[in-house]
């Protein structure tokens, strides 16, 4: 058997402290070495010297006494050059923001991201959680509106593909885990043009997200609002925000690639 040629361009060691920092998110703030080192598969003397390299640089913070690392303000330096150069964000955030204020509720804007979606603008409301004004935080394509609104653009052999092997997270008791109601969600989003989820990832949430074509006619992105159940009923949110959003998502226009 050939052995599968190797990358001579591919940087190991700058991959290991990739992963380092790429442990570092919500469920984790604050890391000891020995945490680092279970978690990233490394053997300790190699956790200790990334670890202790990325300190120094200032991409770690280190806590004098207990010795156990969290995020400098250079994650946030890193997060705002996306920002920058994304030209979706650039694009989108005067759309959403707008939204937001003539709803006075949750507008998001989110990338899809492997089998994931990640939110890349939130404008959130006086009453929003703190976990829901964060940009950056990753969920299952699956089963939020913004997954199944671009699922829903992809060719029926790519979308059964997606239902059939997608990862599904559970985040309340309300998150659908038949992939049949998956699919039959989906099948719908692509008749209907959004998609749309009730308490799947917040007990009590209405989600519904239109996509956003790239210009070569790829769903890569999504202009989504999630709206309380106890004001609005799925039937308003149907008549009142899809047109909204569809009509917004359709507005903005990414280049090839994009």
């Amino acid at each position: 058997m050939a052995r599968e040629k190797q990358d001579t361009l591919f940087v190991g060691s700058l991959e290991k402290g990739l992963r380092v920092l790429s442990l570092f998110d919500e469920h984790h703030t604050v890391l000891g070495l020995t945490e680092i080192a279970d978690l990233t598969g490394l053997d300790k003397s190699a956790a200790q010297r990334l670890t202790n390299t990325l300190y120094k640089t200032g991409f770690l913070n280190k806590d004098p006494e207990s010795r156990r690392y969290s995020p400098s303000i250079k994650f946030l330096e890193l997060g705002n050059a996306y920002l920058w150069a994304d030209p979706l964000v650039q694009l989108a955030m005067p759309k959403a923001i707008e939204l937001g204020r003539s709803l006075g509720e949750r507008v998001n804007v989110a990338r899809l991201a492997g089998q994931e979606i990640v939110y890349v603008i939130r404008i959130p409301t006086q009453l929003t959680a703190f976990g829901a004004m964060v940009a950056g935080r990753r969920l299952s394509a699956l089963t939020t509106s913004s997954g199944r609104a671009m699922i829903a653009r992809l060719s029926e052999a790519e979308r059964k593909e997606a239902v059939e092997t997608w990862p599904i997270k559970v985040l309340t008791p309300k998150t659908t885990t038949d992939r049949r109601k998956i699919a039959e969600a989906v099948e719908e989003a692509v008749a209907c043009g959004y998609g749309l989820t009730h308490s799947e990832n917040i007990m009590s949430e209405i989600g519904i997200a239109a996509p956003i074509m790239s210009g070569d006619g790829r769903p890569v992105a999504t202009v989504q609002c999630s709206v309380s159940s106890l004001k609005w009923s799925v039937e308003r949110v149907r008549s009142e925000l899809a047109p909204r959003l569809i009509e917004i998502a359709n507005s903005i226009h990414l280049p090839r690639g994009a």
